[in-house]
């Protein structure tokens, strides 16, 4: 098993930046603008939100992030640079942030993903997410599926 280790990050470090390119490139093949509710780099680095990263060595090959809404985190950024699935880095990410929304107080994760990430929703479900219907300024869509999981 490699040693994965997920500590903060700055998504302006430029593997992190990379990953996160690589992330929205993804998104906007799949899906069309208007189903495409990722945040950029900037909207990343804002007091609300605490950003991840998985590394191996000085190489990272992972991020995730979890804004703060209040009542309720939502995951935001997860994803694992494709040549590295496989080492159960996305499971790092995911007890992190888990452990990261327990540290401040949130009883509540939601998320929401895109109906073609179908390896994605096998790692919610894997978490114990299950579906949900659309929070906070979300809508729902023909391509959204909404999670939620609760804490307590």
């Amino acid at each position: 098993m490699p040693d994965i280790k997920v500590v903060p990050g700055d998504p302006r470090d430029p593997q992190a930046t990379a990953l996160l390119h690589q992330s929205h490139a993804l998104m906007q093949q799949l899906f069309d603008p208007e189903e495409n509710h990722f945040l950029d780099i900037d909207e990343l680095c804002v007091p609300s939100i605490r950003f991840f990263v998985a590394r191996e060595g000085q190489t990272t090959l992972g991020c995730v992030a979890l804004a703060n809404k209040g009542d309720y985190g939502e995951i935001k950024s997860m994803f694992v640079d494709p040549n590295a699935r496989g080492k159960g880095i996305a499971h790092h990410l995911m007890r992190q942030i888990e452990t990261e929304a327990r540290a401040q107080g949130l009883a509540t994760i939601k998320l929401e993903t895109g109906d073609k990430l179908v390896q994605a929703h096998t790692l919610y479900r894997a978490h114990g997410y299950v579906d949900c219907g659309p929070f906070g300024d979300y809508e729902a869509n023909k391509t959204s599926i909404f999670m939620t999981k609760d804490l307590a």
